[in-house]
């Protein structure tokens, strides 16, 4: 029998009700209890890493998830961390990136409604994840509502619905129906993974809106290594006289700030080559492009990069080089 790691971070399906709403309670053994099922499957081991509401996770919470994996690699088929959906989309891509190649599963899942609640989703959730950790697929993948969603491809979709992730630009890996494994990608590994264990968090978001001020941005890159930011449509940035966008991103590049555009669209991704708002960003001023990459990827993936070199060409490369297919297309030459 199989031996999986479940890795406890908090989160709405370990929540109970206080007078000041939903909190996490539950432990990743109580977890368990509630769904006995499970140790039918594998052998399971609980470590409780810290419980919290999603909406506080951080990138440290991160570099603790990848380093209790890394800690246990080898004594383990397979990981199932138990996370609030708020962030886990972000927690997935960052995984993705601190631990590449893995060809053992590394699943994340949690719940809409707490374990203790009578119409919960969390026990069907819990259980797949389990079925996917024993399985062949491999690397940092989502588990949710019969979805099996790629790390660097998954986002939070929906408020309230069981359906809370959506696979942006890419095919789920697999589906769970009526307990069986629908497997139909397999993700890149290695004999090995390799493992990281350094982000930079001074990576900011920035997202457009008609008459936002320049300031604003010039703000962020100033207190920034990186920034994301959010355009229209296919990409591009006000141009009007004295809107004082491409002045504001050619100080910071010229001063070695990683910039990148993305979309606020989420699905197809950006071409800053189609419209005049974005040609010149892209051929005078070369800034870096997320092109189809999900805005979670792109933040997360600045973040492992700027951890391990600041020097612009190696940023280049490196973001535009494919990791666990987080990128379909690009035309850099990565």
């Amino acid at each position: 029998m199989k031996k999986v790691l479940m890795l406890g971070t908090g989160g709405t399906i370990a929540s109970g009700m206080t007078e000041c709403g939903l909190t996490p309670v539950l432990t990743t053994e109580q977890l368990i209890e509630n769904v006995p099922a499970v140790t039918e499957l594998c052998e399971v081991a609980c470590k409780q890493l810290f419980s919290i509401d999603s909406t506080n996770i951080t990138p440290d919470h991160w570099l603790t998830i990848a380093n209790a994996v890394r800690a246990h690699y080898d004594e383990y088929d397979g990981f199932v961390i138990v996370h609030g959906t708020d962030t886990m989309a972000y927690t997935a891509a960052a995984l993705s990136y601190l631990i590449q190649y893995s060809p053992k599963p590394i699943v994340l899942t949690g719940a809409q409604k707490p374990i203790l609640f009578e119409n919960t989703d969390s026990k069907t959730n819990l259980i797949d994840a389990f079925r996917v950790a024993v399985s062949d697929l491999c690397g940092v993948m989502i588990v949710f509502n019969g979805r099996v969603i790629l790390g660097t491809r998954a986002r939070k979709t929906r408020t309230t619905s069981l359906q809370a992730f959506s696979s942006i630009n890419y095919p789920p890996l697999a589906y769970m129906q009526n307990g069986f494994l629908m497997e139909y990608i397999r993700p890149d590994r290695l004999p090995a993974p390799v493992f990281y264990d350094k982000l930079d968090p001074r990576v900011g978001l920035f997202k457009m809106a008609p008459g936002t001020d320049c300031d604003l941005l010039s703000y962020l890159l100033e207190h920034n290594d990186g920034v994301l930011v959010e355009s229209y449509g296919v990409g591009g940035l006000p141009s009007y006289q004295g809107s004082g966008f491409f002045d504001v991103i050619r100080a910071a590049i010229g001063r070695g700030k990683a910039v990148v555009m993305t979309t606020q669209v989420q699905f197809e991704g950006s071409n800053l080559a189609v419209y005049d708002v974005g040609y010149h960003l892209k051929n005078d001023l070369h800034l870096l492009e997320a092109y189809d990459m999900t805005t979670e990827a792109a933040l997360t993936k600045l973040m492992w990069i700027l951890g391990q070199t600041k020097a612009p060409n190696e940023v280049r490369r490196l973001f535009c080089k494919p990791i666990s297919h987080d990128l379909l297309y690009s035309k850099e030459d990565a």
